[in-house]
């Protein structure tokens, strides 16, 4: 995640401040200095954080907080309110015109993600919107920019308008909006090509395509690893064009996020999209206040819900809750779950979304390597469909053959075997509403791993309680 270091870093600082039952004027300083540095590390702009820390400042250092009972837990309640306002308060979503085509125009540097960004958006569109897109190709200077935009167009089955290199782009996008509105496609995406801000003849070119075009939306794909470099590209583009929105992309890289805390702040123009990976769905509507929730350890519950709705089925659902009371999950089952936490996304990241699990030390070396799953899958696959639903029959002779049959060694298949049957008696008591030995589950090693896919039952459960889920993050802001 891009906020790694800086979460991190604010964590530590605020940790010390909630070991204190009283924090004085002096407290809050010294944990201000130490914010300040944390964001000018992780590249923030040196005016936003100039102005994050004065107001922040203010707000704590107010006989209603200092006096309070819990001082410590006021100071964090602000920082967290104050992060959210810098990165836009509230989730914008995409404009959509009154009438047919909606043109949304993706715009910024060569290299920053663009032609992804545009099959990513097409995949959100045909989700959310059941949309009919039409992509136009009017990237004419990047060698093979309008076959990678064909390519994503089969990928998502949606139909991409080109002319070739030789044309006018203006012109390009023009004939497209043409062939949109005789097509009665309801959205129009004009893939353009990456450009410098200073770059005055090519800027020329945007100005004449949104002449012609008219789009309900101009949006600024920014890569967030150039840092605080971005807010100068966003000004640039923005004093050109007046873009509407931001798509920050590579978001899930190692990169330290001041982007993010800045745009906003800087342009004035919102964060619309944040790209959390290289799939075609993995585009993600941004949202300040759960961002800001987990920059501080707090978790992301409704992304992780929003997740769950997605991904499971509410019938398998149930009928694994089933399973898992009754104490008869078995290894078919285990296997299932484990594609299924595959679909919601890297292991490490989803842990961090619960509530006071960022901030759990056993975390910070939890990674589920891909090829993990497959070896545990391998091993299951091994086994007879007799022994997969009942593995109290893996005696040591069919244990031997399993570990032949997989490749895996036999001191792996024993002990996949025994966790198993812990998870069991773990997730019996998950199913329940019984989470003690969650910190066993999030233990190094493979029973680790294991132990995560238990996550799946308590995700699932989240679903019919999510007005208590909201309430329940309420009070752990306050």
């Amino acid at each position: 995640m891009a906020f790694e270091g800086l979460s991190e870093r604010l964590q530590n600082t605020f940790a010390k401040l909630r070991g204190k039952g009283k924090v004085t004027k002096a407290d809050v300083q010294e944990m201000m200095r130490e914010v300040r540095l944390a964001l000018l590390e992780a590249d923030v702009n040196f005016d936003v954080t100039k102005n994050f820390i004065k107001t922040v400042q203010e707000r704590a250092v107010g006989s209603e907080v200092l006096d309070s009972l819990t001082p410590a837990q006021q100071v964090i309640k602000i920082v967290n309110e104050e992060l959210t306002k810098i990165m836009g308060s509230s989730a914008v979503l995409l404009n959509q015109a009154s009438h047919i085509p909606t043109v949304i125009m993706l715009v910024g540097l060569q290299g920053s993600g663009k032609t992804t960004s545009a099959g990513k958006l097409v995949k959100y569109l045909q989700a959310e919107k059941n949309a009919r897109p039409l992509l136009i190709a009017a990237d004419v200077y990047r060698p093979a920019a309008i076959d990678q935009l064909q390519t994503i167009g089969q990928q998502v089955q949606v139909p991409v308008y080109d002319e070739g290199t030789n044309q006018d782009p203006v012109e390009i996008v023009r004939h497209g909006l043409e062939t949109a509105q005789a097509k009665k496609n309801d959205y129009v995406l004009i893939d353009t090509a990456g450009r410098l801000e200073i770059d005055d003849q090519l800027m020329s070119e945007l100005s004449r395509i949104k002449q012609v075009a008219q789009p309900t939306e101009i949006l600024l794909v920014v890569d967030s690893m150039t840092g605080q470099a971005a807010t100068h590209v966003a000004e640039g583009f923005n004093d050109r064009l007046d873009i509407s929105g931001v798509i920050l992309t590579k978001l899930d890289g190692d990169t330290r996020g001041g982007a993010a805390l800045s745009i906003r702040a800087v342009t004035g123009k919102p964060i619309k999209f944040v790209g959390s990976g290289e799939k075609l769905d993995a585009l993600e509507v941004f949202h300040p206040d759960r961002m800001a929730d987990r920059i501080l350890g707090m978790g992301d519950v409704l992304t992780l819900i929003e997740k769950a709705e997605k991904d499971y089925d509410e019938k398998q659902a149930a009928a694994l809750t089933r399973k898992m009371q009754e104490n008869t999950f078995d290894f078919n089952d285990f296997v299932d779950q484990l594609e299924q936490m595959q679909k919601m996304g890297p292991m490490d990241e989803i842990m961090k979304m619960m509530p006071g699990m960022a901030a759990n030390p056993a975390l910070k070396n939890v990674h589920m390597d891909p090829q993990d799953i497959e070896h545990l899958k391998a091993v299951v696959y091994s086994m007879t469909p007799q022994e997969r639903q009942t593995p109290e029959l893996l005696n040591p002779s069919r244990r031997r053959r399993i570990a032949t049959g997989s490749g895996r060694p036999l001191v792996e298949v024993n002990r996949m075997i025994k966790q198993f049957k812990q998870m069991q008696t773990l997730m019996q008591k998950m199913s329940k509403g019984n989470f003690n030995g969650m910190e066993q589950m999030m233990g190094p090693g493979l029973q680790g791993k294991i132990g995560k896919m238990a996550m799946g039952s308590m995700v699932r459960r989240t679903k019919k309680r999510k007005k208590k889920r909201l309430k329940k993050v309420k009070r752990f802001k306050s």
